[in-house]
């Protein structure tokens, strides 16, 4: 590793002279070789941003370099330098300069954490454009559970980012899922709780009397079958685990949900592999344009082919 990747790990702002050796050398090629963890692309993205100076002064790319230039750099609070760039497939259902929708895949991890160093839908974004390398979390404003497939959609630009994130806070984003739940539901209904971390098991959320966050869930019942029925859902706000935790708080958890259900073997045409849980359509307005934009998802083939199956039983 660089020395210079050590630095960057501990620190946003930073410096290093030319030597001799580095003398006619493109900027974003000497530092594409020096920091092992940014590639050339994505160097000369920042550099076009402005975020890199040689000699105090904004340049392009291609600038060459004389013994003795100083370079200095910034890298903004953004998605973590650990995460190296990866070819990962991508649904897209929709992309232009300041957003792009996907369609994320059940069993994608949104965001790094502890257990899923790699392999996220960031480290795929960082493949798929380096504009996101110069973007706090790579222009993730909201998230998934990584079994939770469905739209979703990422700022493309420092602008985008905060307008997105101000039309979640301020709920004028519409977001609706389709959810497979064991038994039989009322027909319709609202859930309006307060929502935070479960008290003994800390990995959990759960329904609490205080001390929680306001959460609201609208559903309604679009079909019903012998063990279970599919429901659409409509969440008013976006806490953490909110349907799964409202589905079992009404005593219809969400079919192959292992955290919040339990297992009903044999009850099903086939087993689910994880929670039939699918985020079909996310509508907001776009940032630049003010247009309001809808956008809907297709069940993945696990999903739907349960239901073919339960609809044929």
């Amino acid at each position: 590793m660089s020395p210079y990747s050590e630095v960057m790990e501990k620190t946003k702002q930073h410096s290093l002279s030319v030597d001799s050796t580095a003398a006619k050398k493109r900027l974003d090629a000497f530092l594409a070789a020096e920091v092992e963890k940014i590639s050339r692309s994505q160097w000369k993205t920042l550099i076009e941003k402005g975020l890199v100076q040689l000699n105090g002064a904004a340049v392009k790319p291609n600038a060459k370099l004389k013994s003795g230039d100083e370079i200095s750099w910034t890298i903004p609070n953004r998605a973590p330098l650990t995460a190296i760039p990866e070819d990962l497939p991508l649904q897209i259902l929709y992309e232009d300069e300041s957003v792009i929708v996907l369609n994320k895949a059940p069993g994608m991890v949104v965001h790094p954490a502890v257990g899923n160093p790699s392999g996220t839908m960031l480290h795929g974004l960082l493949f798929h454009d380096p504009v996101f390398l110069a973007l706090e979390r790579a222009g993730i404003v909201h998230r998934l559970d990584k079994d939770t497939s469905g739209v979703i959609v990422v700022a493309k630009s420092e602008k985008a980012i905060r307008e997105l994130q101000r039309q979640f806070k301020a709920r004028e984003t519409e977001k609706e899922y389709l959810a497979l739940v064991w038994g039989e539901p009322p027909k319709s209904g609202r859930i309006e709780t307060l929502l935070g971390r479960h008290p003994v098991h800390r990995k959990k959320q759960a329904v609490l009397k205080e001390d929680g966050r306001d959460a609201i869930t609208n559903f309604q019942c679009l079909e019903q079958f012998p063990a279970c029925a599919l429901m659409q859902v409509k969440i008013e706000t976006g806490r953490t685990h909110q349907i799964r935790v409202h589905m079992q708080h009404i005593r219809h958890p969400i079919v192959g949900d292992t955290v919040y259900g339990r297992s009903h073997k044999g009850r099903l045409p086939e087993e689910p592999g994880r929670q039939m849980l699918h985020a079909a359509k996310l509508s907001f307005t776009h940032p630049e344009t003010g247009k309001r934009l809808s956008f809907e998802a297709p069940l993945f083939e696990d999903m739907s082919s349960l239901l073919e199956r339960l609809r044929n039983h």
